[in-house]
């Protein structure tokens, strides 16, 4: 009952559209698309993200990665739809939550490999972005990436990002310790593509 209640309360408080995307919370009824979108891309995906566990592409790793009722707050994912399609392209989260005196969160996503390298996770961040800055209530979003990772330098920078620093050994990608720039943008930050 829990689950389905922060399903429906989700799905209703966060949609976008535009840029020819919507992004939105998943659901459970995504996870045909996502294990197939994510069994496709894994070689692709494998050199950016964390370690795959054993069971990532079950329904049980799903909704444990997706949906936490026990704090709805530590995790904000979001799936990127093709508006025409309806095609499942990648996702973009906010994670890693400080609020208080903080009100920042982490940004990720993926693209799957059909998709990349048409500028589409430039066109979805802004959109991800109206959900942080608007109902999630943040007034910072940072996001870190892997030196070598040209395509992800290159959404962040179009997106209005500004480098921050670098981060020695900042976070375990693929079993290694990786080195990460740091972005981050503000609420406050007027930014015209």
């Amino acid at each position: 009952m829990g689950l389905f209640g922060r399903l429906t309360k989700s799905v209703e408080r966060h949609i976008e559209r535009g840029n020819g995307l919507v992004i939105r919370p998943p659901d459970m009824d995504d996870f045909s698309q996502w294990v197939q979108l994510r069994a496709q891309s894994r070689a692709f995906l494998t050199p950016w993200e964390p370690k795959w566990a054993d069971d990532d592409l079950t329904r049980s790793a799903y909704r444990r990665r997706y949906f936490n009722d026990d704090d709805p707050d530590s995790l904000h994912p979001y799936f990127v739809f093709d508006e025409t399609t309806g095609a499942l392209v990648g996702g973009i989260s906010f994670g890693h939550v400080r609020r208080g005196v903080a009100q920042s969160a982490m940004m990720g996503y993926w693209m799957g490999e059909p998709f990349a390298g048409k500028g589409t996770m430039t066109r979805a961040v802004p959109l991800a972005l109206k959900q942080a800055f608007g109902p999630l209530g943040f007034r910072r979003i940072e996001a870190g990436c892997v030196p070598r990772n040209e395509a992800s330098i290159k959404v962040l920078e179009k997106t209005g990002f500004i480098r921050e620093g670098y981060a020695r050994e900042y976070l375990c990608i693929a079993g290694v310790w990786e080195d990460h720039v740091l972005y981050a943008r503000l609420k406050t930050d007027t930014f015209k593509p």
